[in-house]
C-alpha cells in the first residue's frame, strides 16, 4: 500500500512535487491539503494521510499538547518561513502595532496562522493568550475575511500571497519571520499505516530530489521553469523567493535545536505550557526512522541519538 502524504499545494512544495510525478504513486500518493497545517495534523488523526510535510511550529506544538497522532521523522526547509501581516484592501490598519485587541483570522486552531499571530504578540509585547482568533478555513476565507471586516488581519507566507496583493486584494503591513526552520516531516507512529523502512525509503527518495533542486544550476534555470508553470508566479518572484530558501541534504536528520529552540520559543509566546519535568526532545521524533542531530555534531556527519540519550528542553 502507498504512503499518503499529505502536503500544501505552494512553491515549497517543489521537489515533492517532482518525486511525485517521477513515483507515479508506486510507492506514495499525495493528498492535498490546502487549508495548511492544522488540516494535515487533523487528517493525520483521522487516517486520511500517513505522512505530513507541514509547519515546524505547530507539528512540534501538538506534540507537546500530547498528540498521538504523529511523531516528527524528517526536515524538508532548512530556512525561516516569511509570514506576511495582511490587512483588506480598504482596511483602516496600517502598522502591527494597531492590530492589538483586534481579531486575527486563522485557517484552523493549531495552523501556522494561529501559532505566527502569537509569535507576533509576543514580539509586541502583547499577551499571547488573549488574542481573539476566528477561524477562517482556508486562503480565501481569510482573504475575505479582512475585507468584509470579521477580522483585522492574517498572516500567511510572503510569496503564496503577493499575487493577492499585486492584484489589489488585500494589503501587507508588515512581516513576521519564523524563529525555526520553517517545514519538518511527520508521519503515524502505527507501523501498519506508516512502516519504517517503507518511510525511511521516502525520505531517501525525496532527499535526492531536494539535493537536485537546491542545486546552484538547477537554481538559475530549471527551477525557476518548474515554479512558473506549477504556479503562475512572476519570473522575478521566484528567483527573489529561491534566494531565501534553503533544503536539507538529508531529510532524514533533525536538529536537536530546533525541537529545542521551537519549543522553548512556543512557551514564551503561550502556544504550550511546559510541564514541571520538561519536554523530552526524543518524545518529539521517531528515531527509529530518522537521526536526531545533536549540536555539537556536524551536519556532514549526523548521527542517531541513542534512546538512553534523549536531551531535555530546558
Amino acid at each position: 500500500m502507498p504512503l499518503r502524504v499529505g502536503y500544501v499545494r505552494e512553491h515549497f512544495a517543489s521537489p515533492l512535487l517532482q518525486y511525485a510525478a517521477a513515483d507515479a504513486g508506486t510507492t506514495f500518493t499525495l493528498v492535498e491539503c490546502p487549508s495548511g497545517t492544522g488540516q494535515l495534523i487533523g487528517r493525520l488523526a483521522d487516517d486520511e494521510i500517513d505522512v505530513a510535510i507541514a509547519l515546524t511550529d505547530p507539528l512540534i506544538a501538538g506534540i507537546a499538547k500530547g498528540s498521538s497522532a504523529y511523531k516528527l521523522v524528517g526536515s524538508y526547509v532548512t530556512t525561516p518561513l516569511n509570514w506576511a501581516v495582511i490587512v483588506g484592501k480598504d482596511s483602516k490598519y496600517t502598522s502591527i502595532q494597531e492590530l492589538k485587541g483586534t481579531t486575527i483570522g486563522i485557517s484552523r486552531p493549531g495552523s501556522g496562522s494561529q501559532t505566527m499571530a502569537s509569535v507576533m504578540a509576543l514580539q509586541q509585547g502583547w499577551d499571547p493568550e488573549a488574542i481573539d482568533f476566528k477561524v477562517n478555513n482556508d486562503i480565501r476565507g481569510l482573504i475575505d475575511s479582512v475585507n468584509d471586516g470579521s477580522t483585522s488581519a492574517f498572516m500567511w507566507e510572503w510569496f503564496t500571497t503577493k499575487p493577492f496583493r499585486d492584484n489589489g486584494e488585500v494589503r501587507f503591513i508588515g512581516s513576521v519571520p519564523t524563529p525555526w526552520p520553517s517545514w519538518l516531516i511527520a508521519a503515524h507512529p502505527n507501523t501498519a499505516r506508516a512502516p519504517p523502512a517503507a518511510l525511511r525509503s521516502f525520505l531517501a527518495g525525496l532527499s535526492g530530489y531536494v539535493r537536485a533542486f537546491d542545486a546552484p544550476a538547477a537554481r538559475e534555470e530549471a527551477d525557476v521553469a518548474f515554479i512558473k508553470e506549477k504556479f503562475g508566479y512572476a519570473e522575478a518572484d521566484v528567483r527573489e523567493w529561491l534566494k531565501t530558501v534553503g533544503y536539507p541534504q538529508d531529510c532524514a536528520a533533525i536538529p536537536e535545536k530546533v525541537v529545542r529552540d521551537t519549543s522553548v520559543t512556543l512557551v514564551k509566546a503561550g502556544v504550550i505550557h511546559k510541564p514541571a519535568y520538561g519536554y523530552v526532545i526524543g518524545d518529539f521524533v521517531n528515531t527509529e526512522v530518522c537521526s536526531l542531530v545533536s549540536e555539537l555534531e556536524t551536519h556532514d556527519q549526523p548521527e542517531t541519538t541513542k534512546a538512553e540519550d534523549k536531551p531535555e528542553v530546558k
